[in-house]
């Protein structure tokens, strides 16, 4: 026994509403955003608590002048971008080009209203625009019923607001961490890759194209229509200053007037409910893991932070109410983003100041894009997409994490050869099988005494490290479930038959394992087993278990399952020090015995 002052705490077991409350905040609450004000008289606290919910109020009242100049400035800009952006994306998508600027309307409102990124920009995006036209253009023509086509249009984009705001509401954003960076990297990648192929068939002119987004697909459909290459239209591609004088493929009408209401043509017929609900559910989910992820990267830089919960209600509720007002999926596109934290916003008023240079454009200036020209609507594209294939951070991952980079090529090669959604799924797959993984063979190590002083470390990290002669450290580092008990009692075994060896002598008989469960956040009772069974073997061959420092949820379970009672309260220790006190002190006792 060690003479230490330090002992592990045997306190009762909280009770089950205690834990579970303790676990459900843990995962839907983390950041606890009450916290702050749950001391405050009710009249404050129920003015923070709208004003948590809706930004708007927190910093509206706080506005001035001052601030009105740049974000005035950056909404003009991101306006510039919105316009002809919108309408090559809503082409994308198989839409009338008009769409895409209704949907640079509405949702920045909203945005400005709910959002919690001061940086972040609204508008559509390439990759889901063309998502949309994939998933809803396989069940419906959009050249044969353009009617019934941008009617489920709409209805994706309902079904992706009610996704989008029912995990804000739940508190689930932890499905967006399901889409790992090396997944976005590479579905970006991809996306970019079968967007700009597909932008051929406006470069050469095409008037027959297929409606498959795979790279052999795009290829064989451009070179079988070669009697249709219309050569001084890829010349106005690739030579930009000519393409008002040598094209005569334009946009199309763009009438007059503000955002009709859309909500009478939500379409819920059985027939077309479950291609409408796969594209909103799918495409919500892509929307948010990228706007999300802008949304915060460029709050970093100015040391602020979002609320991806609140983000993900602010995102719903544009396309919910989008989806009311003739608007398709929006998002946070990083292009625009970008262009308005470069332009110097201050807040999301740059939004609101978006919206009504788009109510102009509606109003007054929308029949003049009529005239733009096809094949530079496909040069806008191409400039666009190029930039989101990140070769750099692809190599990045490759000299870093092999696994990552195969993660990321999933993506990309699924989305540019097979279709955007499978190549998603191939990538998300990969990730999910290496957490499995990663939960069925948890990392174990062995600890040995670092010299001249009390710190146990790795001995493959540190290799100067000593191990103790009779005692053997060993260090677990992740929850023990049903799932990967059956290898960590096999590894514990194994790691005490190669410390002693084939030539089984007394000086490598181990008579004392210990286990560092520090990082052993939980344990489940297939795991507790586990240990009991564990022991068992170990006192067939004579040695005796001890446990270092078991964290809370662990030990409310072993003494719940009166595991503590049967190893004994004397085999927990705090530290790993104390640990080899004790076993020194019961080997020195034996010896002192059998002399």
């Amino acid at each position: 026994m060690t003479n230490s002052s330090h002992m592990v705490n045997f306190a009762a077991p909280r009770g089950f509403s205690t834990t579970f409350k303790s676990d459900c905040k843990e995962t839907f609450f983390p950041d606890d955003p009450f916290h702050k004000f749950k001391n405050d008289k009710p009249l404050l606290k129920a003015k923070k608590t709208i004003q948590y919910f809706i930004p708007l109020f927190e910093w509206l009242p706080k506005y001035n002048l001052r601030l009105l100049r740049y974000d005035l400035l950056a909404g003009i800009t991101i306006t510039s971008l919105a316009i002809p952006q919108g309408i090559s994306y809503a082409k994308l998508g198989d839409l009338p080009p008009i769409i895409g600027l209704y949907s640079s309307f509405i949702p920045p409102f909203v945005y400005a209203i709910f959002g919690s990124s001061k940086h972040l920009a609204v508008g559509t995006v390439a990759a889901c625009s063309l998502l949309i036209g994939e998933t809803i253009g396989a069940k419906v023509s959009p050249k044969d019923d353009p009617t019934l086509y941008l009617h489920l249009v709409f209805t994706a984009t309902f079904f992706t607001g009610i996704f989008q705001t029912a995990l804000g509401f739940l508190r689930l954003g932890i499905l967006v961490d399901f889409l790992s960076h090396s997944t976005i990297t590479g579905f970006m990648g991809g996306t970019a890759i079968i967007i700009c192929l597909q932008q051929l068939k406006g470069i050469f002119g095409l008037k027959h194209f297929t409606t498959h987004t795979d790279v052999v697909s795009v290829l064989r459909a451009i070179f079988s229509h070669r009697n249709e290459w219309r050569w001084e239209s890829a010349i106005v591609g690739i030579v930009f200053l000519c393409f008002l004088q040598l094209t005569r493929y334009l946009v199309g009408d763009l009438k007059k007037g503000l955002n009709p209401p859309s909500i009478q043509y939500l379409n819920f017929d059985s027939r077309y409910l479950p291609v409408t609900v796969q594209a909103g559910l799918v495409t919500g989910l892509i929307a948010l893991a990228e706007g999300i992820a802008i949304g915060r990267s460029f709050a970093i830089i100015k040391n602020e932070q979002t609320d991806g919960n609140k983000e993900m209600i602010a995102f719903g509720f544009m396309n919910i109410i989008g989806s009311f007002t003739s608007c398709y999926l929006t998002t946070g596109p990083f292009s625009k983003t970008a262009v308005n934290f470069n332009a110097g916003c201050r807040t999301a008023m740059s939004n609101v100041v978006m919206g009504f240079c788009m109510m102009l454009t509606l109003l007054f200036l929308a029949p003049l894009f009529s005239y733009t020209p096809l094949v530079a609507l496909s040069a806008i594209i191409m400039s666009a997409m190029l930039g989101l294939i990140n070769y750099e951070e692809m190599f990045h991952l490759f000299k870093v994490d092999k696994f990552d980079f195969c993660i990321c090529m999933a993506a990309f090669l699924g989305v540019s050869f097979i279709s955007m959604d499978v190549g998603l799924m191939l990538s998300v797959g990969l990730a999910l099988l290496r957490a499995l993984l990663y939960v069925a063979r948890p990392a174990t190590c062995k600890l040995g005494k670092i010299s001249n002083s009390s710190l146990y470390r790795d001995t493959e990290q540190y290799p100067g490290s000593t191990a103790i002669q009779g005692i053997l450290v060993l260090q677990l580092g992740s929850p023990i479930y049903f799932a990967n008990c059956t290898y960590i009692r096999e590894r514990i075994v194994r790691y005490i038959q190669e410390e002693q060896g084939i030539s089984d002598s007394k000086s490598d008989v181990i008579e004392h394992l210990l286990l560092d469960l520090s990082g052993v956040s939980s344990i489940d009772m297939t795991g507790i087993e586990t240990f009991v069974e564990l022991r068992r073997i170990l006192e067939a061959k004579g040695t005796k278990l001890a446990i270092v420092n078991p964290r809370i949820e662990v030990l409310e379970k072993m003494t719940l399952a009166k595991f503590t009672d049967s190893i004994g309260k004397e085999s927990f220790y705090l530290s790993i020090e104390d640990a080899i006190e004790g076993c020194r002190f019961s080997l020195n006792k034996k010896s002192t015995e059998e002399s």
